[in-house]
Parts: C-alpha cells; sequence; structure tokens
C-alpha cells in the first residue's frame, strides 16, 4: 500500500492542525492505521493507532486527551486531528500501515508514507 501523508506546518502553540494519510494501491481497510513522529537526533516514537475495522483506537500519553486518531475507509484515509500543540510536538509525522498487528512500535509497520514536518512555535 502507498501512503501519502500531508497536512503539516507551522502553528503556535496551543493552536491545531489535522494531518492526512491517503492509501492507495491495496485494500486500506484491511490494514491497521497508526502515526508516528521523529524529532530531530530523536528515535521515531509511536503516537496513535487504530484498528483495521471497530474503531479501536491507541495513544501514547503525552497526547492522550489532545489528538484524535481516525479512519474513513471508504475514502481511503487516514486522519490526526492535534490539538493544544505544544513545541515538544515538532517533529516529522508519518503515517504506517500493518497487515497482522496494531502499529505501536516503528518495527511493526509493513508500510510508511513519506512523512510531514509539524513545527510548534513557543
Amino acid at each position: 500500500v502507498q501512503l501519502q501523508a500531508s497536512g503539516g506546518g507551522l502553528v503556535q502553540a496551543g493552536g491545531s492542525l489535522n494531518l492526512t494519510c491517503a492509501a492507495s494501491g491495496r485494500t486500506f481497510s484491511n490494514y491497521n492505521m497508526g502515526w508516528f513522529r521523529q524529532a530531530p537526533g530523536k528515535e521515531r516514537e509511536f503516537v496513535a493507532a487504530i484498528i483495521w475495522i471497530g474503531g479501536s483506537t491507541w495513544y501514547t500519553d503525552s497526547v492522550k486527551g489532545r489528538f484524535t486518531i481516525s479512519r474513513d475507509n471508504a475514502k481511503n484515509t487516514l486522519y490526526l486531528e492535534m490539538n493544544s500543540l505544544k513545541p515538544e510536538d515538532t517533529a516529522v509525522y508519518y503515517c504506517a500501515a500493518a497487515r497482522t498487528i496494531v502499529p505501536t512500535k516503528w518495527r511493526d509497520a509493513d508500510y510508511w508514507g513519506q512523512g510531514t514536518q509539524v513545527t510548534v512555535s513557543s
């Protein structure tokens, strides 16, 4: 499956951004999906994940209550709504797809999007 992330940008602390990941090539609805991020000099870390069907979601503690992951299988699209952004959320955000496991670690992913930069100014 090919993944194309978009929606990143520059925002002030406390602001919001909505990321989108468009999927193509294989049946999107068969894949568990996730968002990861990587800040300069740091390892890629898990942000949020959603199961292929049923709506169950997972979040890293630092984004709980601020970020919401969702998907529209009819549109082959994954979303990440980010509110109350903080400077420490600054990173390149990647979407990922995994066929047999919910991706909560970077090594779980079978496919990656190209990343979109999110910068939060203080």
